[in-house]
């Protein structure tokens, strides 16, 4: 019953905040609801997987044979627990913006939160993409309200991009439904749907496709810089640094066990795919001269990676995806809160504009090397385990291109590490110009938010069994499924 307040938190502090007026208390309020979830959050880390209060079934939409089921297992813990720890970083850093409406904004992101609480919950299909929807459509309206000049045609592709990908997985979860045993939405049903290899081929597209949006993917990932340069940073730093992964979970969760012989033969498409993209985008990084669409691009990349080491379909790569999905998410919204600061105090997010902030914000300088050094993998950080892993998991494949596919990986690694290093260059050390002479230091809000960043880069960089621990059997449970797909296959040959 406890993962159940994971969701009702926030969603009843964001219908409540609709109707507080006064943008101090309401901020308030929306911080004191998003450390209540915080504080619950942790304790269910703390809990053994199986334990009761982790998992909760009750009728919902009985006409459907669709019950309300939600489960917290070792993955949906450190999605929980990010999306948690997210929401306190962002109210913290952004404390003295103001906003037009400021009831209705925090009200939307609260709304959000528990979209995604919800997604990394549920365990009735009805019941994810009910949670799916009631993520992105709050995103909608604080990108459309909220945004920068061009807010109204970004928000509209990016409308359009999610909800093709949205209609989609509906068709899927609903042949789906029509083919499990007592036509139930539950994820036990679907798995043991057994759907035959030649239907899984299209209804893994289906699929595939919504999550690939999501997350997302070359070459469906279009609508992500525009939407990360025109939404507010507060709103990037969620989109950035936890909706996204709600592409990656959804591949580990439900993508994967449900049609594993679909996933295993597609893999040698979709991988080169993934890491050509990570590739790509990490090479569009490098010509950037706007500090937000820099950032945007990276965290293509490092999806993408993500992507390619999920379907190389072993312990290692596996395992490195889960954890790293936690660790990204902590490092890209450091990136943006100094991105945030920097466009708010010098006025611009030109690379070429500025300079030499080092000299006028030494602890801001301080932050964000340490931060984006983390971003890069630099052994002894958080990043470093889980892409260690990754990149293994890659070169250790079963395809006959592992070689290949572990050579564009570590192009996407490299070309990571040029990108962001010219940023610190460009932008922290050189010489002061007439637009960074003003610049000071950072104020008590951002040293306490990124200086928490930096402590756990630093105890996950040195001590990620934290994380290992409780991804294992989750990770164990897939990867048994595409044992039993491997074995079939060799037998049937």
């Amino acid at each position: 019953m406890i993962a159940v307040l994971l969701i009702l938190i926030p969603l009843l502090a964001g219908f409540i905040s609709f109707f507080i007026k006064e943008e101090k208390m309401v901020r308030s309020w929306s911080l004191f609801s998003s450390f209540a979830t915080l504080a619950l959050a942790f304790y269910c880390f703390t809990l053994a997987d199986g334990n009761k209060n982790l998992h909760y079934t009750t009728e919902w939409l009985t006409a459907l044979n669709s019950s309300f089921s939600v489960k917290m297992d070792g993955m949906a813990k450190l999605l929980c627990l990010l999306n948690a720890v997210a929401y306190p970083l962002v109210l913290i850093s952004s404390w003295k913006n103001t906003f037009s409406k400021a009831n209705n904004f925090f009200a939307l992101l609260l709304l959000a939160q528990a979209g995604m609480m919800g997604v990394f919950l549920a365990t009735d299909a009805l019941l994810f993409y009910f949670c799916w929807e009631l993520a992105l459509i709050p995103m909608y309206f604080l990108c459309s309200k909220w945004g920068g000049e061009r807010r109204i045609p970004v928000t509209f592709k990016f409308f359009i991009y999610t909800f093709v990908g949205s209609l989609l997985m509906l068709i899927g979860i609903l042949y789906i439904q029509a083919n499990t045993p007592g036509q139930s939405f539950s994820l036990e049903a679907f798995i043991d749907s057994r759907l035959p290899s030649s239907k899984q081929q299209w209804i893994f597209w289906l699929f595939f496709v919504a999550l690939a949006i999501n997350m997302p993917i070359f070459p469906l990932h279009t609508w992500q810089p525009d939407t990360y340069e025109q939404s507010p940073t507060t709103v990037t730093m969620i989109l950035s640094g936890v909706m996204v992964k709600m592409g990656v979970f959804g591949m580990l969760r439900w993508l994967f066990p449900v049609m594993p012989f679909a996933s295993f033969q597609w893999a040698d498409f979709i991988t080169p795919l993934a890491l050509a993209g990570a590739v790509y985008a990490a090479l569009i990084a490098i010509r950037q001269d706007d500090l937000k669409r820099l950032v945007a691009y990276s965290s293509i990349a490092h999806i993408g990676l993500m992507c390619g080491a999920a379907f190389a379909q072993n312990e290692a790569g596996l395992q490195g995806v889960m954890i790293q999905m936690f660790n990204h998410g902590i490092n890209i919204i450091g990136l943006w809160i100094v991105v945030d600061i920097t466009e708010r105090q010098m006025g611009t997010k030109k690379i070429s504009e500025l300079g030499g902030l080092a000299i006028k914000a030494p602890v801001l300088a301080t932050f964000l090397v340490i931060i984006a050094l983390a971003n890069i993998a630099l052994p002894l950080t958080n990043a470093f385990p889980g892409e260690f892993l990754m990149f293994n998991g890659i070169f250790s494949s079963v395809t006959v291109y592992n070689v290949w596919f572990t050579v564009l990986a570590g192009l996407g690694i490299i070309f990571g590490a040029v990108y962001t290093l010219n940023m610190i260059r460009k932008v922290f050390y050189g010489d002061v110009n007439e637009r960074t002479q003003s610049a000071t230091d950072i104020s008590w809000n951002h040293r306490l938010v990124l200086g928490f960043i930096v402590l756990v880069i630093f105890i996950l960089g040195v001590y990620p069994q934290l994380l290992l621990n409780e991804t294992a059997q989750a990770t164990a449970a897939i990867n048994q499924k595409f044992d039993f797909v491997r074995q079939t296959l060799l037998e049937q040959k």
